[in-house]
């Protein structure tokens, strides 16, 4: 069997242009004037490919593979940030977001179901885990290589930093990539469909636990920048207080399998819930720099934990032959609410300010601890 450490270098190199670039276009949004509302639809940008490709890139990942179609999508992410190099409008920035978007709808979907193939039943969830922690460093690196860029070369140069960094897993799949499971070759047997799999209760509650978890997770990462930014904070230290909830996630993803040997999955998962509704609510009285970046660690150890179990979760459940359109419905439907999330909250930040948002969005963590209750999930070994 092929080594899973191929897709975890992958993963860094690619998350770490995919984030930096999504922080990059976030602040240059700020840097050329946008309101709140304006970052927000750009923030669905983000979101708005993986939310109409991500089923779609899973069928063809068990048929195709995933080498060529993984190259695809990170080289017109590179290429989508040469717009506002070499166009400074905020119309440059939408390309470049939806390009972004493109790119993370095939990473999502073909590394996360590479590395579920290239594992056992015993080895799966300490691969998802070890997948998340490499996702993690590069959370951190990329916000923090952003911001120290913008603030030394500025918002345009700075794209073709990100540029450099995405160039780097398209050279190793060329190289390389035939070590990746390969497809099927053919297409998927007929009976099959999204409302089959969505038909299972078990399914159906998995992709709702995920769909909040990661809402919550990037609705911080996208107003954090807004918010700091309006009370005056600096890229550099932006990019810091970013990298600071990446780092969290790196720790408490370290810890993932001690902490499931001792607590239940719905234990965690609901401790998380309200640990991050305990965050946003405490950000709007927070203004100094070192205590957010204590409130976006103790976020990010919180928020962090959903990724991998659900990933988990997804993976065993599904179909032999489908786990790659398990994973890319996963991925559906977690950004059908990251759309809607941003444009939503947007448009609240516009009318009464950053405030709320936060404080709803506390509502809804919360609303999610209640939902996670025990005896509801289960891992099927395949």
């Amino acid at each position: 069997m092929p080594s899973v450490y191929f897709p975890f270098t992958l993963a860094f190199f690619t998350v770490t242009s995919v984030r930096g670039g999504r922080i990059l276009l976030a602040l240059y949004a700020l840097h050329l004037g946008a309101q709140p509302f304006t970052v927000g639809l750009l923030a669905a940008m983000f979101s708005a490919p993986p939310m109409l490709l991500s089923y779609q890139i899973g069928k063809l990942t068990d048929r195709f593979g995933t080498r060529w179609l993984l190259m695809i999508g990170i080289a017109g992410s590179a290429m989508g940030l040469l717009v506002p190099f070499f166009v400074q409008s905020l119309s440059s920035l939408f390309i470049a977001a939806i390009m972004n978007g493109v790119a993370f709808a095939f990473f999502n979907v073909s590394l996360q179901n590479a590395v579920g193939l290239l594992s056992t039943a015993q080895t799966r969830v300490r691969n998802y885990a070890n997948f998340t922690l490499v996702v993690a460093v590069a959370q951190f690196i990329g916000p923090l290589l952003v911001g120290f860029a913008i603030d030394h070369v500025g918002h345009s140069t700075s794209c073709i930093y990100i540029i450099m960094i995405a160039v780097v897993p398209v050279i190793l799949l060329f190289l390389r990539g035939s070590g990746l499971p390969a497809g099927t070759g053919k297409p998927a047997k007929s009976g099959g469909s999204m409302l089959e799999l969505l038909s299972d209760p078990g399914v159906r509650r998995v992709l709702a636990i995920s769909s909040l978890m990661m809402t919550g997770y990037d609705l911080f990462l996208f107003y954090m920048p807004i918010y700091a930014h309006s009370i005056g904070h600096s890229a550099s230290t932006i990019g810091i207080i970013i990298g600071t909830f990446s780092a969290a996630s790196f720790v408490v993803r370290l810890l993932l399998s001690r902490l499931l040997d001792r607590f239940s999955v719905e234990q965690v998962l609901s401790c998380a819930f309200y640990i991050g509704a305990a965050g946003f609510v405490l950000v709007p009285f927070v203004q100094n720099a070192v205590l957010l970046c204590v409130v976006a660690f103790v976020f990010g150890l919180a928020m962090s934990v959903g990724q991998p179990i659900t990933m988990t979760l997804s993976f065993s459940n599904a179909a032999e032959g489908r786990s790659g359109e398990a994973m890319g419905m996963r991925q559906t439907i977690n950004h059908l609410t990251r759309v809607v999330g941003p444009m939503v909250f947007g448009s609240i930040g516009s009318a009464f300010g950053l405030f709320p948002v936060f404080w709803i969005n506390a509502v809804m963590l919360a609303s999610g601890g209640a939902f996670t209750r025990p005896g509801k999930l289960e891992t099927k070994d395949r």
